[in-house]
Parts: C-alpha cells; sequence; structure tokens
C-alpha cells in the first residue's frame, strides 16, 4: 500500500468510504489474495513454526513446476504479504504481520457498531447462514 498511516488510524470498510487511490492499493493485495494457489501458500507461510519457510518445503505440496510457485510467491511479496531472504541456494520466506493486520483493521466491524439494515441477513443476499433452516421448510 503506497500511503503510509499511522498504526491504529486505519478506518473500516463501514466507517469511510474508501478514496480511489486507496481502493487502488487495497485490491492489489485482495488480488493476491484472490488465487487459492497463494491462498494456501500464505497459509502454509503464515502457521510455519519458527515464522519462515524455505521455499524447497512449500514447492512439494503442491502439483505445479517450481518456477510457477516462484511466480505465485513474488506476488504475494509485491502485495506486501510476505517478505524473502535468499540463504546460499534457496529462499526463506515469512510474513509481514504488518499487512495482514492492517487487512484485518479494515476489514473488522467496529466493537458495538451497526451493520446497515441491507447488509443484514439472508433476505437481502440470498445466502442463509449455516444452520439456519431454508423458507418454509418443515420444523
Amino acid at each position: 500500500m503506497s500511503k503510509q498511516e499511522p498504526d491504529g488510524c486505519c478506518p473500516t470498510l463501514l466507517d469511510t468510504p474508501l478514496d480511489e487511490d486507496r481502493a487502488a492499493d487495497l485490491a492489489k493485495v485482495f488480488k493476491a489474495l484472490g488465487d487459492p494457489v497463494r491462498l494456501r501458500l500464505l497459509s502454509m507461510i503464515a502457521s510455519r513454526a519458527g515464522g519462515e519457510v524455505c521455499v524447497c518445503d512449500l514447492t512439494p505440496a503442491f502439483d505445479l513446476a517450481q518456477p510457477t510457485i516462484s511466480h505465485h510467491l513474488k506476488l504475494l511479496k509485491q502485495a506486501g504479504l510476505i517478505d524473502s531472504e535468499r540463504r546460499g541456494t534457496w529462499v526463506y520466506y515469512r510474513l509481514l504481520p504488518r499487512m495482514t493486520d492492517r487487512l484485518a483493521a479494515i476489514l473488522t466491524r467496529p466493537a458495538g457498531g451497526q451493520v446497515p439494515a441491507e447488509s443484514r441477513g439472508a433476505a437481502s443476499t440470498g445466502v442463509a447462514s449455516p444452520g439456519a433452516a431454508s423458507p418454509g421448510a418443515a420444523s
């Protein structure tokens, strides 16, 4: 994200509409997360004990060529989600928690905050919540 924001001052999507620049910056990050391979890679890196993982441990988890994995990792790095360090022949990746924390802050509804009426419940989205009975279902 190009603009530096002081810690703790990231308005959520429910607080303030995004301006064009911020929306473009966020879209790059969400686009990087929008691919199942990249999402799995990020999860594997983030959940690794010790906080980092060698590319040699990531590649076997996928039915993809090593250059394809490297490309996906490059996109995650360009989005500011991970960082890397070369050690000899191998590259080690680690999560950049600042970016994931910022995403979480942007998407989190403030405590006690109200959700706009049009975004509440299955009636407006057409999607029932898990475990909810469908209309007209026998009880």
